[in-house]
C-alpha cells in the first residue's frame, strides 16, 4: 500500500494547471508523466529493461511504453483522450523488480472549456487522418492544415532554448532562441516544424563533415561547418567542401549516444544519453503550448552504414523508434521513422533496409499510442520507395520531397491521392527559398535570394503541391535548414535568422487562408487537372514552374479551387454542372487579397470558361488562384 500511494504520488501533470480542476483531474489530451524507480542498478537500462502501462478509460485500452530516463528513474507519458475516468497499471521486464510492477493508478480526466481550446487548437486532440483520409483533423474532427518550417537541427544547440517569453515585436536577428523562432512563425501562422531528433555522431573534429572509418565505413555524411577547415577531411560529395561537420549536441553539451573514445568518432547506438532528450523535452513542450505540431524525425540517413555494419540493425534502430515514441508520443505530432532525403550508395541503407527495421518496430511494440500520422521525409515519393498499406504497415501517411522540386513532383502527388486505402500526402521539401543547389534550380534558374522571383518559385510549389492531392498540408524551407547561427561563420547557406525573414514564409498564411476559405470543404477536393483546357503553355518545361495551371474539385461539381502559375495561359475548364452559375472569385497568393467575386455559367456540356486574368488577360503575367463556388438556385 505504501509503495502504491508513493507511485499515485509521483504522477505529474505537466499542463499548466487551471483552477477549476479539482483534485485527482487532469484534462484531455494534455501530457501526464508517471515517475518509477527501479529496485536495482541495470548495466544498460535502455537495453535490459522494458516498462510500460496498460491504461484503460472511455473507448480506449492499450500499452502505454515507457522510457528510460537516467539513473534508476523510469517514466511513462500519456494523454487521457476522453472525459471519464481512467486507470492505469504499470509491469516491467524483469518482471521481478518491485519498483516497475504492479503500481496502480487512477484519475478523471474533464474537458476543455471552449475558451480554453480557443487558447491553443492542441487542446483539440491529437491529429489524424480525416474521415476520406485525404487530409487531417483534430481528434474533434476540426480541420487540421499542416503549414510546417524546416529546421532540421533546431533539436540542437542551434536554437537554444532559454525559458523566456519572445516580445511581441520581436523580429529574428543574431542570438535568436528556440521561443523567440517559434514565435516568429506563429504570428506568420505556421503550426508545425520539422525537425531531425538527434545527429549521433556529427562534431566540429579533425574529421572532413563526411567521414568514412579505417574500415571504409562512412560514419556520417554531414552538413559542412563554415569557416572550420578539417585536416583529415577528404572531398567525397559534389560541393568539394574540406570542412568539418557541424556539431550537433544540445545547449549543455550533452550528445544523444555515447560515442566510442577510440573508434574514429563511431557512435554506440546501444547506449543512449538521457540527458540530451531532457533537452529537448522542454522544446517539445514549448511547441505543444504554443499550438503547434512537430514533424519529429529519428535521425539523417547518414547514419544509418555504421549502425547496421556494428549493430543488429534491425533491433538496435527499433528500440531507438521505440524510445523516442514512448518519450514524445503523448505529444501532438507527426513522426518520421527516418530523414531519407537522398538514397545514396555509401552514405544511406536502402528503402528496403529501411522498411525491414520500421516495420520490426511497429509488429514489436506496434504503432503511435495516440493515433498521430507516421510516415517518413523522403526522396521522391514513399510509396515508389516502401509501397503501401501491408507492404509498409506502420505507414498511415505519405508524402514526396526534395527531388524533383519542379511540375515533375506534381505526378506522384497524384499518384498518391488515387491510392487505396487513402492516407494524408503533403509535400515535405519542396523549392528551398535562398537554396543555390543543383536539384533547387527549375529550368535551370538559380534567382537571387529572397527575390520576387525565388519566393515565387515557392509559392508556385505551395499551391501547385495541395492542389494536386496534398490536402495534408505543405512544409516551407529554405537554404537555412542547418541552421547555421550565432557564433559561427557565415557560409554558403544562410544564417537561420535571415532565412526566417524571407517573403516567402509569410506568404504560407495565405496558403491556409485559400484553401480553408468554405472551412472543411477542401477535405473533399478531387485534383483533375485533365480538366484543364489547356492544362499548360505550349513549351512549358516538365523541370520548371511556369506556365502551368491546376485544378481540384469535389466530386458533386460545386466547389473547386484553382492556381494559375505565372505565364499561365486562360483556360477553358470541363465537367461543372451544365447550365449552372458559379461565383467565380481570384485570390492573390503573394498578398493574400480576395477579388469580388464574378458570376459565369457553365456551358450546356459542363465547360466553364475562365475570366481574363486579373493582370495579363489572356496571360497570367503573374501567379494567381481562384475559388469556383456553385451558386444555390434559390440564389440566382
Amino acid at each position: 500500500m505504501k509503495r502504491l500511494l508513493l507511485l499515485l504520488a509521483s504522477l505529474l501533470f505537466v499542463g499548466m494547471a487551471h483552477a477549476r480542476l479539482q483534485s485527482g483531474e487532469v484534462h484531455v489530451w494534455d501530457t501526464q508523466e508517471i515517475s518509477f524507480e527501479a529496485s536495482r542498478d541495470y548495466a544498460n537500462p535502455y537495453v535490459d529493461v522494458t516498462v510500460w502501462i496498460e491504461l484503460s478509460g472511455p473507448d480506449f485500452k492499450r500499452k502505454v511504453y515507457g522510457f528510460w530516463d537516467g539513473g534508476r528513474t523510469f517514466k511513462v507519458r500519456f494523454v487521457a483522450t476522453a472525459p471519464g475516468e481512467w486507470r492505469w497499471k504499470v509491469a516491467a521486464t524483469p518482471a521481478d523488480d518491485a519498483g516497475l510492477n504492479g503500481g496502480a493508478g487512477a484519475l478523471r480526466a474533464v474537458a476543455w472549456s471552449a475558451e480554453e481550446i480557443a487558447e491553443n487548437p492542441n487542446r483539440r486532440g491529437f491529429v489524424r487522418a480525416s474521415p476520406n483520409g485525404h487530409a487531417l483533423v483534430y481528434a474533434d474532427g476540426s480541420p487540421f492544415f499542416l503549414l510546417g518550417d524546416t529546421w532540421l537541427a533546431a533539436s540542437t544547440w542551434r536554437l537554444p532554448y532559454r525559458g523566456a517569453a519572445a516580445r511581441p515585436d520581436y523580429v529574428p536577428g543574431p542570438g535568436i532562441s528556440f521561443e523567440e523562432a517559434v514565435a516568429w512563425r506563429k504570428r506568420q501562422g505556421f503550426n508545425s516544424v520539422s525537425f531531425i531528433a538527434a545527429f549521433p555522431n556529427w562534431a566540429a573534429d579533425a574529421h572532413g563533415a563526411t567521414h568514412a572509418n579505417k574500415d571504409g565505413v562512412f560514419l556520417r555524411n554531414a552538413w559542412e561547418k563554415f569557416g572550420v577547415w578539417a585536416p583529415n577531411a577528404k572531398i567525397s560529395t559534389p560541393d568539394g567542401a574540406t570542412t568539418t561537420a557541424k556539431d550537433m549536441h544540445d545547449e549543455q553539451g550533452h550528445r544523444p549516444f555515447e560515442v566510442f573514445p577510440d573508434r574514429e568518432g563511431l557512435a554506440n547506438f546501444d547506449r543512449i544519453d538521457p540527458r540530451y532528450f531532457a533537452s529537448l523535452d522542454r522544446k517539445m513542450r514549448h511547441l505543444a503550448d504554443q499550438g503547434f505540431v512537430p514533424f519529429l524525425e529519428t535521425i539523417r540517413r547518414d547514419n544509418a552504414p555504421s549502425w547496421k555494419r556494428y549493430f543488429d540493425f534491425n533491433t538496435s534502430y527499433a528500440r531507438f523508434v521505440h524510445y523516442l515514441v514512448a518519450r514524445y508520443g503523448a505529444y501532438n505530432l507527426v513522426f518520421s521513422g527516418i530523414h531519407l532525403d537522398w538514397i545514396p550508395k555509401d552514405f544511406s541503407l536502402t528503402a528496403d533496409e529501411f522498411n525491414a527495421a520500421l516495420t520490426n518496430h511497429h509488429r514489436t511494440y506496434g504503432g503511435l499510442p495516440f493515433g498521430q500520422p507516421y510516415t517518413t521525409l523522403i526522396d521522391s515519393s514513399t510509396y515508389k520507395a516502401f509501397g503501401h498499406a501491408e507492404q509498409a504497415p506502420w505507414l498511415t501517411m505519405h508524402t514526396v520531397g526534395n527531388n524533383p522540386r519542379n511540375h515533375a513532383i506534381y505526378a506522384s502527388i497524384e499518384e498518391l491521392f488515387h491510392l487505396q486505402p487513402a492516407m494524408p500526402a503533403a509535400n515535405l521539401e519542396p523549392y528551398y527559398t535562398g537554396w543555390n543547389h543543383s536539384i533547387n534550380r527549375p529550368g535551370g534558374e538559380t534567382p537571387d535570394e529572397n527575390s520576387p522571383r525565388d519566393n515565387y518559385f515557392a509559392r508556385a510549389m505551395m499551391y501547385g503541391s495541395v492542389l494536386s492531392g496534398a490536402l495534408a498540408g505543405h512544409v516551407h524551407g529554405t537554404a537555412a535548414y542547418d541552421l547555421t547561427t550565432t557564433g559561427e561563420a557565415a557560409g554558403w547557406r544562410p544564417y537561420i535568422w535571415t532565412a526566417l525573414k524571407y517573403t516567402s514564409g509569410a506568404q504560407m498564411q495565405h496558403l491556409r487562408a485559400f484553401v480553408l476559405s468554405e472551412g472543411a470543404r477542401y477535405q473533399d477536393l478531387v485534383p483533375v487537372p485533365q480538366d484543364l483546357q489547356p492544362r499548360s503553355i505550349p513549351g512549358a518545361l516538365a523541370d520548371g514552374l511556369d506556365g502551368w495551371s491546376f485544378l481540384a474539385r469535389t466530386p458533386n461539381r460545386d466547389f473547386a479551387l484553382a492556381y494559375f502559375e505565372a505565364r499561365a495561359t486562360r483556360p477553358k475548364l470541363a465537367n461543372f454542372q451544365p447550365g449552372a452559375r458559379y461565383g467565380w472569385t481570384w485570390f492573390e497568393p503573394e498578398t493574400g487579397r480576395w477579388h469580388r467575386p464574378i458570376t459565369l455559367t457553365a456551358d450546356a456540356s459542363g465547360h466553364l470558361a475562365a475570366p481574363p486574368f486579373p493582370v495579363g488577360g489572356p496571360n497570367a503575367t503573374r501567379d494567381v488562384a481562384a475559388k469556383i463556388v456553385a451558386v444555390p438556385p434559390t440564389a440566382r
